[in-house]
């Protein structure tokens, strides 16, 4: 059990770094494509001249966001669950049941980190149509965003996902083995009780 805690201390410091870096990422990707949406609305509706690039250069920033923050809401539970039956049962039986759909959780997410892996491979091949930036001035002409750009936030997102899956599943054993040891908690989290 100890190999086990000695794993787990370097998994969710990383975890917790990378989780950090990523959530402010996040909240400044939701900035920027906030103000973005709210430009493209007073061009089109003020100006009378919409932006070509605004739609996709906010979907691109929607994407980022959501890649990033999503390994947050899972290692906190922040995901919705349905726990009648895992609170009705004794605790290492609850935690035995935690521990399949972990395992479970972890099967579909390596499927996915393939799946995002050939998706990015592909995006290389394709340009963005309206996310351009023009380099004339260096002699390059007209440069155009890859899509694979915006398809690498569901591979980074799964990547961090699956993280935070093994740091978890970890977590679930020795809980079932031995409930008394300490597990590293996320000192990200905020932890909110009634008294």
């Amino acid at each position: 059990m100890a190999a086990i805690v000695a794993i787990i201390r370097p998994l969710a410091w990383v975890n917790t770094m990378l989780l950090r870096i990523g959530r402010n990422i996040a909240w400044v990707a939701m900035g920027l494509m906030v103000l973005i949406i709210v430009l493209q609305v007073v061009f089109r509706y003020v100006l009378n001249d919409a932006l070509s690039w605004s739609e996709e250069a906010a979907r691109f920033l929607m994407l980022w966001m959501t890649g990033l923050i999503a390994p947050s809401a899972y290692r906190w539970g922040g995901f919705v669950s349905i726990d009648l039956v895992h609170d009705m049962l004794p605790k290492r039986l609850g935690n035995i049941l935690v521990l399949i759909l972990l395992l479970i959780s972890l099967a579909v997410l390596v499927v996915a980190l393939q799946l995002g892996y050939k998706h990015v491979n592909s995006g290389w091949r394709f340009d963005s149509q309206t996310l351009k930036v023009s380099l004339d001035f260096m002699g390059y002409g007209i440069v155009r965003a890859k899509q694979a750009w915006m398809y690498m936030s569901l591979l980074v997102g799964v990547f961090l996902l699956l993280l935070v899956n093994i740091e978890l599943t970890l977590k679930t054993i020795v809980g079932i083995v031995d409930p008394s040891i300490e597990v590293p908690a996320d000192q990200d989290h905020l932890v909110i009780t009634a008294e």
